[in-house]
């Protein structure tokens, strides 16, 4: 039966020494002081160009992040691959504000596509939209003001990127993940992804857009998503998180004088994501499902879904995902139970990929429980291992 309890198979791929360094992480990052602070000083540190690599790396770098480039990922990927868990290289920068950043981060993507193509313990490839268009773009369109010509011209260019991602993922047969954006960027992204979703799902899903289910529309945006797939004759690949932006979209809507995007509280962003879970099992004929979530319920929710419709566990339908360094309670207790288990492996460069660990710091002290829960799993294996057990 499955158990989440289970930390000798949780940390089967942590040394001692992971362990230890595991700890202090997750107790430091329980200090809302200490977080708070660290933020200030390492957004200030890059405004000023200062180093800080050589505090990063050795530390919270090495824990959530795989590497500053593929090859530096792969012998995290070969650790984890022992333990029956897939890893998903995801290039994490954000907010591109040259071409210049812009085609490097499309040169990356590709390259992750590729990689994955010939490697079986990759199974997707995934990249994040707003790393393939300026933010001037993107913010003209939130605000519904008119494009110049030139902006015109890049929000095309936007769409061929996507595209050209999704050709590739699919030459090579590797499914691609398109994370969520800010409700404001979102209905233009979703356009672009549902065009790409026609095109390349006729046989199976390749090309999977993600529904942030903290927000109150997404149920209703899933089910039109289904019934257009039903219609234009391609399968959806849907990926499911419950949001990042809380803060910012509560913020953005008071300030815009606009209503609450935003589930007004965690149970009610709980049940719409389940409920969008048992909507896609039950038509898992035309539905693939990438359960992304750090929630234990949501997790083994799936797995009683998956029982009761006579799905197996290792259908390649249905996937589970947590991020790397983070609920290998969760990721690991499922892949030996013979889930579909792949970890989201962030790389990329240290200065361009702490915006993605100061969110993940962020995330982890609000998270109701999350920091607590990850610090006592880890106490317990210790323990574990100190009594011999």
């Amino acid at each position: 039966m499955l158990s989440f309890e289970n930390t000798e198979i949780a940390f089967s791929s942590k040394s001692d020494k992971d362990l230890k360094r595991a700890q202090f992480l997750f107790k430091m990052i329980s200090s809302n002081l200490l977080v708070n602070s660290g933020k200030y000083l390492s957004r200030f540190a890059m405004k000023a160009h200062l180093p800080v690599a050589w505090a990063v790396k050795p530390t919270i770098y090495r824990h959530f992040v795989g590497g500053e480039t593929i090859e530096e990922c792969m012998p995290n990927v070969r650790v984890i691959e022992k333990h029956n868990v897939k890893a998903i290289l995801d290039y994490s920068i954000e907010g591109t504000e040259t071409l210049e950043e812009i085609n490097s981060a499309m040169e990356e993507t590709l390259k992750t596509v590729f990689n994955a193509a010939k490697d079986e313990n990759i199974p997707f490839a995934v990249f994040k939209p707003t790393a393939f268009t300026l933010e001037t773009v993107l913010e003209k369109v939130r605000a519904g003001e008119k494009l110049s010509e030139s902006e015109k011209m890049e929000a095309n260019n936007f769409r061929q990127r996507v595209t050209k991602l999704c050709q590739t993922a699919f030459d090579n047969g590797v499914p691609i993940l398109i994370d969520a954006e800010d409700v404001a960027y979102q209905n233009f992204i979703d356009e672009v992804v549902d065009a790409n979703m026609e095109k390349f799902n006729k046989e199976k899903a390749i090309v999977f857009n993600t529904y942030q289910m903290y927000r109150v529309d997404r149920l209703e945006v899933l089910e039109k998503a289904y019934n257009r797939a039903v219609e234009k004759g391609y399968y959806l690949g849907a990926k499911f998180v419950r949001g990042a932006y809380m803060e910012k979209e509560r913020a953005r809507a008071a300030e815009g004088g606009y209503a609450d995007p935003i589930h007004p509280d965690k149970d009610s962003t709980d049940r719409a994501y389940n409920a969008a879970l048992k909507f896609c099992i039950e038509r898992i004929d035309r539905i693939s499902i990438f359960n992304g979530t750090h929630n234990e319920y949501s997790s083994r929710y799936m797995t009683e879904l998956m029982a009761e419709h006579g799905i197996k566990k290792d259908d390649k339908r249905c996937w589970f995902s947590q991020l790397y360094g983070m609920s290998d309670h969760i990721s690991f207790n499922l892949a030996n139970e013979g889930y579909n288990v792949a970890k989201y492996m962030p790389f990329g460069p240290v200065r361009s990929v702490l915006p993605y660990l100061i969110r993940r710091t962020e995330e982890n002290t609000s998270i109701s429980g999350q920091t607590g829960r990850e610090l006592g799993l880890i106490l317990k294996e210790m323990e574990r291992r100190k009594n011999g057990k």
